[in-house]
């Protein structure tokens, strides 16, 4: 490719969820930046993550979405190339596969974009829907839950150093949590599908390399929901976060199924369980949190949950002990 060739285009799409009769789906137009996901070399990894993040979107184009029983739909990427489909389709879980997972084909509409496309006119996507036979629900945290994050380091420097300088690959993910979080997927009958999802802070630009990380360590699939990057910059005094806001809009599409929630005691999912567990007490069945190695963030999570005996809260150092405690409650076989 000449330095005065345009890159080829692609749709990123990010794994979501639904429901029988809501097809929910989200991704992202961009220029393909050709990210090494494997790429080792600090200066081959700092280079990909300036793509990430100096990403070139498609801004305003218009994208067809086919489903395998010929159902169609329109959508059109916003100013930063990202889009949304959220319609009412019947009998969707006729169409899933027997972990609930409805696959979809996504493609430029445009006649001008389509002429200048190098590559195949065509990605693919996929969307959850919970399984009838669903004993429950996981919502987990990503970072310093289950994967090696550094967010209690002073000023963030690991956090910066293991987002900017290692890639997916290599990066280490907690003990036992890839394990844990199959059997939990299995439930106590061994035999269940219930659907996992990953919550984090971080920004859609991370989506390829948290989902490639979760791939590569063999943890269950499941939809990754993040946030956009001007979110960071943009909230308001009072307003929740973004992670607070998708683990309710996950309990109001899913109103009959009971949700485990899996954090850490670094930030605030403590907070955030907290309070939703006292909004919606009926559908969080316990709370898992990895301790960290911080004495004051330790002390100030504990005494958060200071006689707070509306369901099972955990503090747990190793996978063992959630493991443990999930098979007494009887959540695994």
């Amino acid at each position: 490719m000449s330095w005065f060739e345009k890159d080829p285009l692609q749709i990123i799409t990010f794994k979501s969820y639904g429901t029988d009769s809501h097809f929910y789906i989200r991704g992202r137009a961009l220029e393909d930046e050709t990210i090494n996901l494997e790429q080792k070399g600090l200066f081959g990894l700092f280079i990909n993550s300036w793509k990430r993040f100096e990403s070139d979107e498609i801004k305003h184009a218009t994208l067809k979405v086919s489903l395998s029983n010929g159902n169609s739909f329109i959508t059109k990427t916003d100013h930063h190339g990202y889009f949304k489909v959220d319609v009412q389709v019947a009998h969707l879980l006729e169409l899933a596969d027997d972990d609930g997972w409805v696959d979809y084909d996504i493609c430029y509409h445009d006649d001008a974009i389509r002429r200048q496309i190098q590559n195949e006119n065509k990605f693919q996507g996929k969307l959850l829907i919970p399984c009838a036979n669903a004993e429950f629900g996981v919502i987990s945290d990503i970072d310093d839950t289950i994967i090696h994050t550094g967010v209690v380091s002073t000023l963030k420097w690991r956090v910066l150093i293991n987002s900017i300088f290692r890639n997916a690959a290599n990066r280490i993910p907690l003990e036992g949590a890839a394990d844990f979080y199959h059997k939990l997927h299995k439930g106590a009958s061994g035999n269940s599908a219930n659907p996992i999802f990953y919550v984090s802070h971080s920004p859609w630009n991370l989506y390829r390399y948290l989902d490639y990380f979760l791939t590569q360590h063999e943890f269950p699939k499941g939809p990754i929901l993040l946030r956009s990057f001007k979110a960071i910059f943009k909230k308001a005094p009072g307003d929740f976060p973004q992670k607070h806001k998708e683990i309710i809009n996950l309990l109001k599409t899913y109103p009959k199924l009971k949700f485990i929630l899996i954090g850490d005691s670094g930030e605030r999912d403590a907070d955030i369980y907290k309070a939703i567990a006292q909004a919606y007490p009926d559908q969080i069945a316990a709370i898992y949190l990895r301790s960290v190695n911080h004495k004051k963030k330790m002390l100030r999570v504990t005494t958060l949950f200071k006689g707070f005996d509306q369901i099972p809260v955990l503090f747990v150092d190793r996978s063992e002990q959630a493991e443990y405690h999930a098979r007494i409650h009887k959540f695994i076989k």
